[in-house]
């Protein structure tokens, strides 16, 4: 797919990969880009047009797809994250609420806008994911099993939308310097670098991205011996 003259909306575009990649999207010539928000009024960046936008609140995906029926780019980027185990006393209740904004809140807005797409000849769907979709050490457990998830729903709709002629990305990273993992020590990326990759990756046709070095260690180091996701000690 080709971003020139594209028309994208991207979910949590207030700040850190979201806001990177309406900036990527402006410099490389989409025609429209809608910026979707909780509060839109945290939209910042010139040349977009916010949205109120809550992933886990079906009322405003509804009102987002009747607004922005000319889509042929959606970017599947809101995420919410937290620290801990699954044998912390809140675990579920942790688990619960990033499930539902980072594997809901894609497969909602997924189903909401796979027709649009299709009306508007295809287009492409691209979903943020991460190297905890294949990895879980413990310090962001339930993160990790929502990505999970959504790889999983990547894949799938990778295959359903097929036939309508539309592109499905995955990108998957390592740590980006976002307000996420902020608290977290290690390597971290620029959101500018991951989204450039991810956008070339998108205009190549791919259907995955491993937008860093330590991603594409991981991955590779599933097929090992002894994978990467096990203790290295037991």
């Amino acid at each position: 797919m080709k971003i020139n003259n594209a028309v994208a909306l991207v979910t949590g575009a207030n700040r850190g990969i979201g806001l990177a990649f309406t900036r990527e999207l402006l410099a490389r010539g989409a025609r429209k880009i809608y910026a979707g928000a909780r509060d839109p009024s945290t939209i910042k960046q010139p040349g977009v047009q916010a949205v109120r936008l809550d992933v886990t609140k079906p009322a405003e995906i509804a009102a987002a797809a009747a607004l922005a029926g000319d889509v042929t780019l959606l970017i599947n980027n809101a995420g919410v994250g937290q620290t801990g185990g699954f044998l912390a006393p809140d675990s579920e209740e942790v688990a619960r609420r990033q499930l539902e904004t980072n594997y809901f809140g894609m497969l909602r807005m997924s189903k909401a806008f796979a027709p649009i797409l299709a009306t508007n000849g295809g287009g492409a769907l691209l979903n943020v994911l991460s190297i905890v979709s294949w990895v879980n050490a413990g310090q962001l457990s339930a993160y990790a099993a929502s990505k999970s998830a959504a790889w999983s729903l990547t894949n799938s709709l990778r295959f359903e939308l097929a036939p309508q002629k539309t592109q499905v990305l995955a990108l998957h990273m390592a740590f980006v310097d976002t307000d996420l993992v902020r608290a977290i020590e290690g390597p971290k990326t620029s959101a500018e670098d991951i989204v450039k990759r991810a956008l070339d990756a998108l205009e190549a046709g791919l259907d995955e991205v491993l937008a860093d070095e330590r991603t594409q260690q991981v991955k590779q180091g599933l097929t090992a011996a002894r994978p990467s996701y096990l203790p290295q000690n037991a």
